[in-house]
């Protein structure tokens, strides 16, 4: 009798020592530290999808699974971005450098992480897109007449005007230039190349023609949403 409990005691205690670890209310092994979190997925649902969509499309904010936006801007502009985040829209800076929250090599697997689920070689297939970057001064009213005669049919409804101001307060030149070069086929927008004409057969956009209708949007944005439009140029296609 003795015997047996003695080996029930020592039962018991291992038991007991090996639970010590898995004391309720404490996970069974160490959870990573935010810091140390590199996969692609996680980073991009808990700091990108609420505004570029849960798979990079159908969000409020630019397509990042557009293949032609991820041939469009490089590994630069794009950590810059991240990590600064982006003037004239609401993308706020992302690496600990400016106050955020993401280290270097977070935002590197976000770079990389895009590039491997969305990236497409040859997409432009062949085509040479206007600059991603504006090169050169744009003319609003020429803007004006290449939004009225290949964009306004388009963009008449409300939920498509994106001469408003209070859209335009809240997107950025060089957003809407992605816009117009890449495109938006996650709600689509077409690109630079298949841009229709009244109906006809589409003719490019060319760099000038970018440069334009970026300026003459932007003399349509106001100070801020809900403000009035500092240039009181009319809307074309209304």
């Amino acid at each position: 009798m003795m015997r047996a409990a003695i080996r029930i005691l020592a039962v018991a205690l291992s038991t007991i020592v090996a639970g010590c670890g898995h004391a309720p209310g404490y996970p069974p092994s160490p959870m990573a530290r935010p810091a140390d979190v590199i996969d692609f997925a996680t980073l991009f649902n808990e700091n990108c999808a609420a505004c570029h969509g849960a798979n990079g499309e159908r969000g409020p904010a630019i397509d990042l699974a557009n293949p032609e936006y991820q041939a469009l801007a490089d590994d630069a502009t794009l950590r810059k971005w991240i990590s600064n985040g982006m003037s004239g829209t609401e993308m706020p800076a992302f690496a600990q450098s400016a106050g955020g929250m993401l280290t270097d090599a977070q935002v590197n697997a976000l770079i990389a992480g895009m590039r491997n689920a969305w990236s497409k070689p040859n997409v432009f297939a062949g085509a040479t897109p206007p600059p991603y970057a504006q090169t050169a001064a744009g003319d609003s009213s020429h803007g004006q007449q290449t939004y009225a005669a290949r964009c306004a049919s388009c963009h008449r409804s409300p939920t498509q005007d994106i001469t408003s101001p209070n859209y335009l307060a809240l997107v950025g030149d060089q957003a809407l230039r992605s816009i117009i070069i890449a495109g938006r086929p996650d709600i689509g927008q077409p690109d630079w190349i298949h841009v229709s004409a009244g109906g006809r057969a589409a003719t490019p956009f060319s760099a000038q023609d970018v440069d334009n209708v970026v300026a003459y949007l932007a003399s349509l944005r106001s100070a801020g949403p809900g403000t009035q439009a500092t240039n009181n140029a009319p809307t074309p296609g209304r």
